[in-house]
């Protein structure tokens, strides 16, 4: 039979992937070499559905058409349906992440199980069979435990998604039908409020030095967030040797150059969009210079040579748990680290302003060319995505408030 490779397979040959402007590819040989260090665990896991050997010759629907609605076990005919499509994008032809995956997944098998433990059905529905009264008594769910907008709308999305496999597209209806409230699933593009360390009075450089003689790799990793905003995967994906180039490597501008040196970032970056963080101050050269010394060897990355990707991410999880680096304990995450390192750049390129989420109020024109950079040292493509860590345009909040006040000729006599 053939199957598709673990996850730890897949993620663990891949932080060799991937070769910086200006350096050549390892060969095959170096890449296997590098490979046997990482965990290869081959093993089947226990319920799953043999697809794969039907899906080379077959369209779906045949391989669906053998699991009879009504005779067939509903969470059976879910594994199918996920072993299927779940590797495919809802809106685009291209496959997605081993997150996205992994999260669709385990959201279906628990929305199905929960129809009867939570909503109260007595017998599971096929998935090919499901109901609008099941989406709303599974809503009604939601409300009573009053999940968060972000994620109820990530929940529908993924419902979406199981309809259009199904070749039901416009089955799941917008969130009002099912009596949600607009603050019941309208998430919030802008930061509300200041995520960073110091803003939860944090003493950053304390705890990231005990973390550092703990465990030097996840240690490392976290200066290189701190110092250069760098996403958790891509912190432990980097290769702090490898991944330095020069400026005429980087393809830039002549007249955008930061640095003599970049730091090049792809792999774990969101869509593998490259970037370049330029070596432009003290604490993003020191912060690298400790990967270097950490990292095992020329090529290394910053998990543990020992393991591979998955477990590497799970280790650096484990660690922030134990020095309380969580929300319900410091009231911090590490991605607030991220945070802290965007929202000080933004402070930079204003000369001192701080961004809305802090209180600060800088001209437009100084906020957008601050807020265009804040976004590329995020590596994000849309400028308007600053948002997420710097707060909502000043101007912008204001017309929104505007527009929420009632017309002063609609009032009423006296008012």
């Amino acid at each position: 039979m053939e199957s598709a490779l673990p996850m730890d397979s897949i993620d663990s040959t891949s932080f060799n992937r991937s070769t910086p402007p200006g350096r050549r590819a390892a060969s095959s040989q170096e890449m296997a070499m590098a490979n046997l260090s990482a965990p290869n665990f081959k093993r089947r896991r226990q319920g799953g559905i043999d697809t794969a050997r039907h899906t080379r010759y077959e369209p779906p629907q045949q391989v669906l058409d053998r699991y009879r609605p009504g005779k067939a076990d509903p969470m059976r005919v879910l594994e199918v349906l996920i072993e299927l499509f779940n590797a495919q994008h809802t809106a685009l032809k291209k496959t997605v992440s081993h997150k996205t995956r992994q999260e669709r997944a385990d959201f279906l098998r628990r929305f199905f199980r929960d129809l009867r433990l939570k909503a109260g059905f007595k017998t599971l529905p096929d998935p090919r069979n499901l109901g609008q009264k099941h989406i709303q008594a599974m809503v009604t769910v939601w409300q009573r435990e009053r999940l968060a907008p972000a994620t109820i709308q990530t929940y529908l999305s993924f419902l979406r998604g199981l309809a259009l496999w199904l070749g039901k597209p416009g089955f799941i209806r917008k969130p009002d039908h099912y009596g949600l409230t607009l603050a019941e699933y309208q998430r919030h593009e802008c930061a509300q409020h200041d995520k960073s360390w110091s803003a939860a009075g944090v003493d950053i450089d304390g705890v990231i030095g005990r973390v550092c003689a703990y465990d030097p790799y996840v240690g490392a990793s976290l200066r290189l967030i701190r110092t250069m905003g760098l996403r958790r995967k891509e912190a432990v994906m980097l290769r702090p040797h490898g991944c330095v180039v020069a400026f005429a490597a980087t393809g830039l501008p002549v007249e955008q150059r930061q640095a003599d040196e970049y730091v090049w970032i792809q792999q774990g970056a969101k869509g593998g969009r490259p970037r370049f963080v330029p070596l432009d101050s003290l604490q993003r050269i020191e912060a690298l210079q400790f990967a270097q010394s950490v990292a095992q060897g020329p090529d290394a990355h910053m998990g543990n040579p020992g393991r591979g990707l998955v477990e590497n991410l799970r280790r650096f999880d484990y660690v922030m748990a134990r020095f309380g680096i969580t929300s319900k304990e410091l009231g911090v995450t590490a991605h607030g680290l991220r945070h802290q390192a965007l929202i000080e750049h933004y402070i930079e390129q204003t000369g001192g302003v701080a961004p809305p989420v802090r209180g600060g109020e800088a001209g437009l024109e100084l906020d957008a060319v601050a807020r265009q950079s804040t976004a590329h040292l995020a590596g994000h493509h849309r400028t308007r995505a600053s948002g997420a860590y710097l707060g909502a345009v000043l101007h912008r909040r204001q017309h929104d408030e505007q527009a929420e006040l009632p017309d002063e000729d609609a009032l009423p006599a006296g008012a």
